[in-house]
């Protein structure tokens, strides 16, 4: 088992994460940085490898030259030492050092992986990114529905398309590139559903004018779609999906402002793929595991309390990116600087000669970051979950496909058996106990028990989903080899 010492160790290398890698860096600080992924980049800026061909726009990469722009700088810090880069790695556990620090437990990702071991560090960053939010569907088990983040992954990381007529749906400008990628790549898109309608973004232009190169975005995208002549449905979503063996059509149902199917409007499109896409989640657990308090964000969902610092209420720890609410790549980069900048400050480092650590920069980056927050707050509020998306159910529906929990089911343990929050719904329906340990059900599953007692959806309901013991799997012999010399007792 390897063991490693550092000033700062960063969680992730997504677009927070390598930003906060390399300024913490540039910075003076000794970092380590740990990824479960081979190559630098996250979700966003995924890619097959350097060998092939710098991808173009139409594959749905923006920002690819400040991405390479990071990889050069993260891989000459690599080169002279500065930083440890602990690829296809991944953090199982985060606990408190003794005299003071974070102990960061590691195992092997990806086969052949490194050693399993242990990083020390005077504090640390995490960026764990987030990843697709999902909402049950009658039919959403079967094979070719998959999240549009996983559609989208298989077109930038492998070029591959996952059918050959597919229909997109959902809320949120996510869809558009996910759409437009596959059109690039010859797959047909039926249709694009989007559950709500552009009049929200006028509802809060305020927030929306924040961000103008978004609305450039906007523009290409439209181009896009024309020129592939791809429908784009407001107010519909699909309701149903239907086939035996794997996907053969959807229902695509007109919907009311708050998500109620419309009588009459529905209508049956063929299609082999169906990309869903509900924006996004961030993974919180690390975040939680290191004792952070959370709350619920203006989207639903749950993330970090930090300051404007991007301290969090756990000692040693601060959080960028996603996992502070979700707000788009452009944001994460800004925060992933703006954490390795404070952290290099409260550690007392000196910043390399010419460097941008200066409470100037750092007062800059804060104003930035709030721009890009009001922004961010203005694109959930116009692409809100449907309010009443559970009426799509049925009682055969399944909501947790790894325990094969049914929406039937959930129902019977709240009138038979008294479940009356998403803790108690978990005991005794067992959803959220599977392989993915409640990443794809939780939020659903909140959302059910939150409607059962009549109330919103709360923190605590959240929480009791995305809470878990250990961050990633681990051998019996890892936990066995357990050395606990370095962390405060209990």
């Amino acid at each position: 088992m390897t063991t490693l010492a550092c000033d700062v160790a960063i969680v992730g290398a997504g677009p927070a994460g390598l930003s906060a890698a390399v300024h913490a860096a540039d910075a003076g600080l000794n970092v380590a940085l740990v990824d479960a992924g081979t190559q630098p980049g996250g979700q966003y800026w995924r890619h097959p490898d350097e060998s092939h061909p710098v991808p173009d726009e139409g594959e749905g990469h923006h920002g690819w030259r400040e991405f390479t722009d990071l990889r050069s700088r993260l891989y000459a810090h690599e080169t002279t030492g500065t930083l440890t880069y602990l690829r296809g790695t991944q953090v199982w556990l985060i606990e408190p050092a003794r005299p003071a620090g974070v102990v960061l437990r590691l195992a092997p990702a990806t086969d052949p992986a490194p050693a399993a071991g242990t990083v020390t560090a005077r504090h640390v960053i995490l960026c764990p990114g987030g990843y697709d939010r999902q909402l049950p569907i009658p039919g959403w088990d079967l094979p070719g529905v998959m999240a549009a983040g996983g559609v989208q992954a298989l077109l930038k990381g492998n070029r591959t398309a996952a059918g050959r007529v597919a229909v997109v749906a959902g809320t949120g400008p996510f869809l558009l590139p996910v759409a437009t990628g596959l059109a690039h790549a010859g797959v047909k898109v039926a249709a694009i559903c989007e559950a709500n309608s552009p009049t929200g973004w006028l509802r809060n232009a305020g927030g929306a004018v924040r961000a103008p190169a978004k609305a450039l975005e906007g523009v290409e995208y439209a181009t896009a779609l024309a020129r592939h002549r791809i429908p784009y449905k407001i107010r519909t979503a699909v309701t149903a999906i239907h086939g035996t063996d794997r996907v053969e059509s959807v229902t695509l149902s007109r919907v009311d402002a708050h998500g109620t199917a419309i009588a009459g409007t529905q209508r049956t499109v063929a299609c082999d793929v169906v990309a869903l896409g509900w924006g996004f989640t961030p993974q919180l657990e690390l975040v939680l595991a290191a004792g952070a308090e959370t709350t619920v964000d203006v989207d639903g969902s749950l993330i970090a309390v930090v300051d404007d610092r991007l301290a969090s209420t756990a000692p040693g720890v601060t959080v960028a990116g996603e996992a502070t609410g979700v707000g788009g790549a452009p944001m994460a980069v800004l925060e992933g600087e703006l954490a390795a900048l404070c952290v290099s400050e409260a550690l007392g480092v000196a910043a390399a000669p010419g460097g941008p650590a200066s409470e100037g920069r750092i007062r800059a980056l804060q104003r930035d970051r709030a721009r890009l927050h009001r922004f961010a707050v203005a694109m959930h509020r116009a692409n809100p979950v449907p309010a009443n998306w559970q009426d799509w159910l049925t009682p055969e529906t399944l909501v947790c496909r790894c325990e094969e929990v049914t929406h039937g089911a959930l129902c019977d343990a709240h009138t038979e058996l008294g479940a009356a929050d998403a803790r108690t719904l978990k005991s005794f329906g067992r959803p959220g106990m599977g392989w993915c340990q409640g990443r794809v059900c939780g939020f659903a599953v909140s959302e059910i028990a939150a409607r059962f007692a009549n109330r919103p959806t709360s923190a605590d309901d959240l929480r009791s989903m995305a809470k878990r013991s250990l961050a990633a799997p681990v051998t019996l012999g890892q936990l066995a080899a357990l050395d606990f010399d370095d962390v405060h007792e209990g």
